[in-house]
């Protein structure tokens, strides 16, 4: 009896439900991520955009910080990883509502931006940490012990605020350093338009539809494969010598 399996077909289509919301779960971190950036205020990085009418329309500012915060929330520095994530992971997908800007794009948003970025990163984890929150993503907030809900010293003081938002400053300066020194290897790696990932010419889909990777893939489901010219000869003349020997055998018996 055959082995049953779970149900595979590729190309069905997904029957995905009307709201991104519904793609994760609700206490998924992208959700925190988002309601925190839309609390925040960009009119600096907005400002920018609102002088310039030439051009095709940039991407939404607010988009653009949330995939930078929660990129980097979660241990993705790279902007070509990012823009990977993009396509790929459905948490990037979902807060960028489907939008697809490039690794460039992300890049130079970033470093246009920087300071406001710094500041904006740096309230995003200090609103997290206000309401209790002790990491967001891989992101340490407070490592310090926890006091009990019923402790009278659980409020902190002016002077534990100050070290908090210090060392939240650090904690934002050196992963936006770790963004900067991720894309700056990655263009030596591949040169600035290169995205790294790239498949060969010969195995892009419009090559792997064409009629001469078809004919090889048949023959490789088939199981035949080109055998060398001389173990081809060898064969025939063993075959050759198998008939002569077979016929002689049978004329010896019949006399």
């Amino acid at each position: 009896m055959a082995k049953t399996y779970k149900s595979y077909l590729p190309e069905q289509d997904l029957l995905l439900p009307p709201s991104l919301r519904e793609w994760l779960p609700e206490n998924h971190l992208v959700y925190c991520v988002s309601d925190v950036v839309d609390q925040l205020d960009l009119s600096a990085i907005e400002a920018l955009y609102e002088e310039e009418d030439r051009g095709q329309p940039p991407y939404h500012p607010r988009m653009m910080t949330k995939i930078l915060v929660y990129g980097y929330c979660v241990g993705v520095f790279s902007s070509r990883r990012i823009q990977k994530r993009l396509v790929e992971d459905v948490a990037f997908r979902v807060l960028a509502a489907g939008n697809q800007p490039d690794f460039r794009t992300i890049s130079e948003f970033r470093r246009l931006h920087l300071k406001a970025l710094e500041e904006l990163f740096r309230q995003v984890l200090r609103l997290a940490l206000e309401v209790g929150a002790l990491k967001l993503g891989r992101v340490a907030l407070d490592g310090s012990k926890v006091k009990a809900n019923a402790s009278k010293h659980k409020a902190m003081s002016y002077g534990r605020m100050e070290e908090t938002e210090k060392r939240l400053r650090e904690e934002v300066r050196e992963l936006l350093k770790q963004a900067e020194a991720a894309d700056q290897e990655e263009d030596e790696r591949y040169g600035r338009g290169g995205q790294g990932d790239e498949l060969p010419e010969e195995l892009q889909r419009r090559e792997r539809e064409s009629p001469g990777f078809r004919k090889p893939r048949r023959r490789w489901k088939s199981g035949r494969r080109r055998r060398p010219r001389a173990r081809v000869k060898t064969r025939r003349k063993r075959s050759r010598r198998r008939r002569r020997n077979t016929a002689l055998r049978i004329r010896s018996r019949a006399s």
